[in-house]
């Protein structure tokens, strides 16, 4: 495989089977508003919590009920300083569904703006990263497609830039760039490629810029140009 060349349909196919982007329950999506603390899940969330869709109505409360305990205060003080600040809703924790499995998420989040161009809330998605199978994906990959990993240096750049920012393993983070890539129809090297162009105008790592690069990560394939 040429380095600039992209995956085909039967390596894409493989790709998905190995790290699980095409099971629903991988990536939800969400809806927050500041005012009534409203929320609104995607019915992949609501399976994440272990709920069968349209059967439970999401509340702070019931948010907060569900996650890890050691990462419960963490949540509930980024949700108040969201509210607060009116800034997204992002966070790297712990939720324990209703049968008492424990799922690694990271919840990527970007402004809801309302008619009047003011932001009234959060909006973006759930990612679940738990790593069950992750041997064995790892193994698949390296043997179904080991040019991606030896040939693309941007794509290793990218799934670092993530590793730093989320504090997740390399799998995690390929997982998040190839549901990027899915989820907007830009070829992985071509989102990696702006991801990493952009991030070098970033500055440290606080809890603004974590913000901001959620933003970025929600939004650079609006930027990336076109193959």
């Amino acid at each position: 495989m040429a380095q600039d060349s992209e995956l085909s349909a039967e390596d894409a196919r493989d790709l998905e089977r190995v790290i699980g982007t095409g099971k629903p329950q991988s990536v939800g999506s969400f809806r927050f508003w500041f005012a009534d603390q409203r929320w609104e899940w995607s019915e992949e969330v609501a399976a994440m919590h272990g709920y069968v869709p349209g059967t439970v109505e999401p509340t702070t409360e019931l948010l907060l009920k569900h996650k890890h305990p050691d990462d419960r205060e963490q949540v509930a003080t980024t949700i108040a300083r969201s509210i607060e600040r009116a800034e997204p809703f992002c966070s790297r924790h712990r939720i324990i569904d209703t049968a008492g499995e424990v799922h690694h998420v990271i919840v990527v989040g970007d402004y809801l703006v309302g008619g009047d161009e003011t932001v009234v809330g959060s909006t973006g998605y759930y990612i679940d990263v738990t790593d069950t199978l992750a041997e064995h994906r790892q193994e698949t990959l390296s043997d179904a497609l080991p040019e991606l990993y030896e040939a693309r240096a941007v794509i290793e750049q990218a799934k670092g830039a993530l590793m730093l920012v989320y504090g997740i393993s390399a799998d995690q983070a390929f997982r998040v760039l190839t549901w990027r890539s899915q989820e907007t129809n830009t070829k992985l090297r071509t989102l990696a490629q702006q991801l990493v162009t952009e991030i070098t105008a970033l500055g440290g790592w606080s809890v603004e810029l974590r913000t901001r690069f959620d933003h970025l990560l929600l939004t650079v394939h609006q930027r990336a140009a076109a193959d």
